[in-house]
């Protein structure tokens, strides 16, 4: 049996029923073009051939994601031209919301693997104009958010299931 010639070709399995809210992302957003389209657009790229330059992206595995980011709800299109129609993708709310998740894998990337010469962007904060690192802070207090700080509790839509059954020893119920 031969191997497949790119990830592209491997079967996916699917996440979406998986009682897992990080499992339920991934099959959102975890192909590996859809986060760097997110970036993109969010960036100011909204035309397809814009961000396919960019990418260099086949289009027609752009135009696949494209369609899958729209029906998420991240991305919506908005038509700039009528003859022939043509669309521009914007980020929806959803998109907004994912744009600092990005942001902390950024960080991430930045620390673990930077590529040659450093960070190839730097962040900076509208609201004071300085270069910033991204980080996960507590909603309540403020503080910074480590593998370390953190203690999982069953939530209100907890279950035991496919992702989950791990957490059942491990996760204080309330």
């Amino acid at each position: 049996m031969s191997q497949p010639t790119s990830l592209e070709a491997v079967q996916k399995t699917s996440f979406a029923d998986m009682h897992c809210s990080i499992g339920r992302t991934l099959e959102v957003v975890g192909h590996w073009w859809s986060p760097l389209i997110v970036r993109d657009v969010h960036l100011g790229l909204h035309r397809f051939d814009d961000i396919a330059g960019n990418l260099g992206i086949s289009r027609n595995l752009l135009t696949r994601r494209l369609d899958d980011l729209v029906a998420a709800g991240i991305l919506e299109r908005r038509r700039y031209q009528d003859r022939p129609p043509r669309y521009e993708y914007h980020l929806a709310e959803a998109g907004r919301d994912l744009v600092p998740v990005l942001m902390a894998m950024m960080a991430w990337g930045d620390k673990w693997q930077t590529p040659p010469g450093g960070p190839p962007a730097l962040l900076v904060h509208d609201a004071c104009g300085r270069e910033f690192t991204p980080r996960v802070c507590c909603s309540e207090c403020g503080a910074e958010i480590t593998a370390g700080t953190v203690t999982a509790r069953s939530g209100p839509g907890a279950a035991a299931g496919p992702g989950t059954r791990l957490l059942g020893g491990r996760v204080h119920r309330t």
